[in-house]
């Protein structure tokens, strides 16, 4: 991806250097707003350099640790139980790059488990909002939270070679070692990972999208599920600072029903989201822009 923006860069620039080359006129007219717009686009363009080469900070980076897998690729089955030991049962297991595992979780206690598939890192993060959120209902396919008694299930293909972590994020479960290891054996050649698209970016666009994410109070996601019934949507969201939680997908509840006729499935939303009690309730929706 670097490489790619590089290349835009280098383009971008020889045009310019040539326009200004080619005649006295061409310098002539190459206005102050001309040079201030070329700056921005390379000031942009630098900038998504630096990031295509970081990591993605505040939200759960799915491509660390493979992506979610299709019931129809699923290579083998896999049973987790969980118990009030706080252990898993088992916690350790090898696969292979490029495999889709369906991992089958079972709650044989009494109090409420859940499995987390994760780095180290983001494990950790995550754990820490949920000490402050306990009741938070989570939606991400690379997680499955189980009541005593019942069995859930993760569908999982393992992209890169490496090490995943697991655990139970539960308020104390963690702490008392409810954790796991998968290591993913390289070799497999359906691993491989898409290129990166590129990324055609206005100056404008970006002074507009960094203006909408200075108002913290408002969050960006992505609509995945409308309960009417319950008064509920999950929404696959980016980082919602005033609540110091990461990107994630979860399930909120409304505070009006009358907001979820605001949304529908895939739909690109800005939405203040608040604790009331032990509850995380969305309190506004509006069309991202």
């Amino acid at each position: 991806m670097v490489g790619k923006f590089t290349s835009i860069l280098n383009l971008s620039l020889g045009k310019y250097a040539g326009l200004i080359t080619s005649s006295n006129t061409t310098i002539e007219r190459f206005s102050m707003k001309s040079r201030d717009i070329l700056l921005t686009l390379t000031s942009v363009l630098l900038s998504l350099s630096a990031m295509a080469a970081g990591s993605h900070a505040g939200n759960h980076d799915d491509s660390a640790i493979g992506k979610p897998g299709a019931t129809s690729k699923v290579t083998r089955t896999v049973t987790v139980d969980m118990k009030d030991d706080m252990r898993f049962h088992a916690s350790n297991f090898k696969v292979k790059q490029g495999e889709t595992i369906r991992f089958v979780v079972k709650n044989s206690g009494k109090v409420k488990h859940e499995m987390v598939l994760g780095t180290q890192k983001d494990l950790k993060e995550h754990y820490e909002v949920m000490k402050k959120n306990p009741e938070m209902e989570h939606a991400d396919a690379s997680m499955v939270t189980v009541a005593p008694g019942k069995t859930g299930e993760i569908i999982w293909q393992f992209t890169k070679a490496g090490k995943v972590d697991f655990a139970c994020l539960q308020p104390g479960h963690y702490d008392a070692g409810m954790k796991g290891l998968i290591n993913v054996a390289g070799g497999a050649s359906s691993a491989q990972a898409a290129s990166p698209a590129v990324v055609t970016v206005a100056a404008a666009d970006v002074k507009k999208e960094t203006m909408m994410a200075a108002r913290s109070d408002m969050a960006d996601g992505e609509v995945r599920k409308v309960d009417m019934d319950n008064k509920k949507i999950t929404i696959k969201h980016g980082e919602i600072k005033n609540l110091d939680m990461p990107g994630m997908t979860m399930v909120f509840q409304v505070k009006d029903a009358a907001l979820l006729g605001k949304a529908k499935v895939d739909d690109k939303i800005r939405f203040k989201a608040e604790k009331s009690g032990e509850a995380i309730v969305v309190t506004d929706i509006q069309p991202a822009k």
